[in-house]
């Protein structure tokens, strides 16, 4: 089985935000496998599904961002998952610009809560992560309020491509490997139009 998590805020005021592209994208693929994210297990709402030949546990960590750790601990034990290669963590990322998708295999948390809370509480950097770019085009003041403010309507066109993406790259990652999936999908947001 594989453990894709989707880091973000419980709660509806989070629901829109920078911060929730990781829930965004779990419902988004729960949407596209015709299920609904909501059996409580782990500190987490889950969904169970099937994406190519994988059997698959989409979650969204209850225990808000910076304690998001926990509940992937707990689901990675229950399901006695070895994160190497069965654990997907997606999550926005405020250096790359909106649009912009990373897939990496391993890595720190570069400063991102929800990541220092899951390599804290595994104890390992090594399992995939899908980064989604969340950065405006102008400098902002104030990051954490920044992430916490809903989306403007301006960018909600970006941010749907962005999910589609994440998508894309949880079904290639799952039918043809991570290697397929960077190379298809690490690239720079489209140019304006």
């Amino acid at each position: 089985m594989k453990l894709i998590v989707g880091l973000g805020n419980p709660g509806m005021e989070y629901q829109f935000t920078p911060h929730n592209l990781g829930f965004l994208t779990v419902d988004r693929i729960a949407n596209d496998c015709g299920v609904e994210v909501r059996n409580r297990q782990c500190r987490a709402l889950t969904a169970r599904t099937v994406i190519g030949d994988e059997q698959v546990l989409l979650a969204k960590p209850e225990t808000f961002m910076n304690l998001s750790g926990m509940a992937v601990r707990e689901l990675v034990a229950k399901h006695e998952i070895r994160p190497e290669n069965g654990l997907i963590v997606i999550y926005d990322e405020l250096d790359l610009p909106l649009g912009t998708i990373r897939i990496r295999q391993r890595g720190s948390s570069a400063g991102h809560n929800g990541m220092k809370s899951i390599i804290g509480a595994l104890g390992t950097q090594e399992f995939l992560r899908i980064r989604l770019g969340i950065s405006p085009e102008r400098k902002i003041a104030d990051g954490v309020k920044f992430v916490l403010t809903p989306f403007r309507k301006s960018q909600l066109k970006k941010v749907d491509a962005v999910l589609d993406s994440a998508a894309e790259a949880v079904n290639v990652i799952l039918k043809e490997g991570p290697a397929a999936a960077m190379n298809r999908l690490n690239r720079k947001a489209e140019a304006e139009e």
